[in-house]
C-alpha cells in the first residue's frame, strides 16, 4: 500500500485540507510537522506566535488521534526541511510527500527547491492551495499586472471568480505500521519560560483549538455579526470575529470561513459583506507579498527609501511599553502585550503614532508586532504597516495623521477600553479620559493621578508632531 507524508505547516486542521485529502485517497498517511525556525530567516515565529503554535499543534495531534492517526513532530532546528523529509520518508517507507502551499518569499523559494529535489530522488511531491481563496498568480488586472489598489481587486474577485466550497475532512486515516516516534511537542520549547503569557488564555477563552474557533465563530454569527457593520471600530466591545489567529495558523481555512459567513448571511440577512471583505483584504495582502516580495523590509513606493526617519530607541521603547502619554495608544500597546492581540482600529492609531508622531521607521513597528501578535502574518503585517506609513499599495496618504485623543473620543467615548488597560486613569471623568493633561491639578489629584508620576506626560504635542510629519513628507517630495 502506498504511503504519503503530509507536511503540516500553517494548516493545522483536518477539515478542508487538500493535501491530507489527496494523501488519504492514496493509502497510508503519516502526518508530519517540522520545526525548522532557521529556515524562516528574519521572520521566524515570534514569541506570541509560538505560544499559539504550541497549543494549535497539541490540538491537531488530538484531531488526528480521533481519526486513528497521530502527528509526527520533528525538532529540526539546525537542519533543512528537505533533509528531514527525505529521512522520514526512508524510515516510514513513504513514496510521496504532500503539502499545502505557503506564499511568503522564503517559503516559495524553499518549497520549489524541495519539490524538485524530492522528485529527482524518486518521490512523488505535490502541493496544494489550502491557505488562500485563490492562487496569487491567477489574479491580475486587465493589463495582466498585479493589483495595487484594494477596491478593484475586490470587485474583480467578486465578478470574475467564485470561491470554491470547502471539503470535508477524512473520516479515518491509516497510519503506517513502522511510523517513526518523533519528538515531543514540549521539546520544541515554544512556550515562554517566564510567564508573560499569563493573560493570553483568559482573553481568548481557553487554549487555541478547533473547538475554541467553533465557539468563537458561532458566537460571532449569533450576535456580534449584527453589530459588526456599526460597532467594529469600538475597541471596548466584542464586535469583531477575532478569528485572525485561527485563520493564520490554518485551524480554519479561508474557503471554509468564507462559506460559513456566506451561508449565515443568506439564511439570515443579518450582516453585510463587510466581514467577508476582511477575508479578501487578507487575500490582497498575500497577493501583494507574492508579487512584491521585497516589501517585507523595503517600501513598495521607492521614493520612500529616502524618507527622513528619525530613529530613536528611547522613543520606540516608550511606544512598546505603552508609556506615550496618549491613553488610547497606551491602552492598545498594553492590550497587545497582555493578550497577544490588538483591536484593528487601535492598530491603525498606534501605528500612525509611531511613524508620524514619532517619525520612527515603519519596519521597527512591524518587527514589534511580529514578535507580540499571536496572529502575526507576514503578508498582513507588511501590508498594514506600509499602508499606515503611506509607502505601500492602496496606502493611506502620508498627510493623514490620526489624532490619538480624537480617535479615542470618537471610538471609546466612555473610556471603557482605556480604563481596562490603563487602570491608573480609571478615576478620570469620561470628558478627559483621552486627554488628562487638560485637567487641572485638583481634578487630577481627586482622581489619584499625578502626571509624570502615575501616568506620563505626552511624549510629543499632537499639533507640533503633525506639523513635523508633514514637513518630513514635503522634504521627501522635494
Amino acid at each position: 500500500m502506498s504511503c504519503s507524508l503530509v507536511w503540516f505547516r500553517r494548516d493545522l486542521r483536518v477539515e478542508d485540507h487538500p493535501a491530507l485529502a489527496a494523501a488519504a485517497e492514496r493509502g497510508e498517511v503519516l502526518p508530519v510537522f517540522l520545526w525548522t525556525p532557521e529556515e524562516e530567516g528574519a521572520w521566524a515565529p515570534g514569541g506570541a506566535s509560538r505560544w499559539w503554535l504550541h497549543h494549535a499543534l497539541a490540538d491537531l495531534s488530538q484531531q488526528l488521534r480521533g481519526l486513528g492517526s497521530r502527528l509526527l513532530i520533528v525538532d529540526g532546528r539546525g537542519r533543512a526541511s528537505l533533509d528531514l523529509l527525505q529521512r522520514v520518508a526512508r524510515e516510514s517507507g513513504a513514496d510521496a510527500v504532500f503539502w499545502n502551499r505557503r506564499y511568503e518569499p522564503s517559503a516559495v523559494r524553499r518549497d520549489a527547491e524541495i519539490k524538485s529535489s524530492l522528485r529527482s530522488g524518486g518521490l512523488e511531491a505535490q502541493s496544494f492551495n489550502g491557505s488562500l481563496l485563490f492562487e496569487p498568480g491567477e489574479i491580475s488586472n486587465k493589463s495582466g499586472t498585479p493589483f495595487k489598489v484594494f477596491t478593484p481587486f475586490w470587485k474583480h474577485l467578486m465578478s470574475e471568480h467564485e470561491v470554491p466550497r470547502a471539503t470535508a475532512g477524512p473520516g479515518r486515516l491509516k497510519l503506517p505500521e513502522d511510523a517513526p516516534e518523533g519528538d515531543s511537542l514540549e521539546s520544541l520549547g515554544l512556550l515562554p519560560e517566564i510567564g508573560w503569557d499569563s493573560g493570553f488564555a483568559p482573553f481568548w477563552g481557553g487554549q487555541p483549538s478547533r473547538d475554541l474557533m467553533e465557539e468563537r465563530l458561532a458566537g460571532f454569527l449569533d450576535g456580534a455579526a449584527e453589530r459588526y457593520p456599526d460597532r467594529r471600530d469600538a475597541p471596548a466591545e466584542d464586535a469583531t470575529s477575532r478569528l485572525s489567529p485561527f485563520l493564520h495558523f490554518g485551524q480554519i481555512g479561508p474557503r471554509e470561513l468564507w462559506w460559513r459567513f456566506a451561508d449565515a448571511e443568506n439564511h439570515s440577512g443579518r450582516f453585510d459583506t463587510g466581514v467577508m471583505r476582511q477575508i479578501v483584504w487578507r487575500e490582497f495582502a498575500h497577493h501583494l507579498l507574492f508579487h512584491f516580495p521585497e516589501t517585507t523590509d523595503r517600501p513598495l513606493r521607492p521614493e520612500f527609501e529616502s524618507f527622513p526617519w528619525s530613529a530613536d530607541d528611547a522613543a520606540l521603547d516608550r511606544w512598546q511599553r505603552g508609556e506615550t502619554g496618549y491613553p488610547l495608544v497606551d491602552a492598545g500597546m498594553r492590550q497587545l502585550w497582555q493578550t497577544g492581540w490588538m483591536h484593528n482600529r487601535v492598530r491603525m492609531v498606534v501605528a500612525s503614532f509611531l511613524v508620524k508622531h514619532l517619525l520612527q521607521p515603519w519596519q521597527d513597528g512591524a518587527r514589534w508586532f511580529w514578535d507580540t501578535l499571536v496572529d502575526a502574518d507576514l503578508a498582513n503585517n507588511t501590508f498594514g504597516w506600509q499602508w499606515t506609513a503611506g509607502c505601500g499599495a492602496d496606502a493611506a496618504p502620508y498627510f493623514r495623521v490620526f489624532n490619538p485623543f480624537g480617535q479615542g473620543e470618537k471610538f471609546d467615548p466612555d473610556g471603557d477600553y482605556v480604563r481596562r488597560y490603563v487602570p491608573e486613569l480609571s478615576g478620570l471623568p469620561d470628558s478627559h479620559i483621552h486627554k488628562p493633561w487638560e485637567l487641572g491639578e485638583l481634578d487630577l489629584d481627586s482622581a489619584g493621578v499625578k502626571l509624570g508620576r502615575d501616568y506620563p506626560e505626552p511624549m510629543v504635542e499632537h499639533r507640533a508632531a503633525r506639523e513635523r510629519a508633514l514637513a518630513a513628507f514635503e522634504a521627501l517630495k522635494n
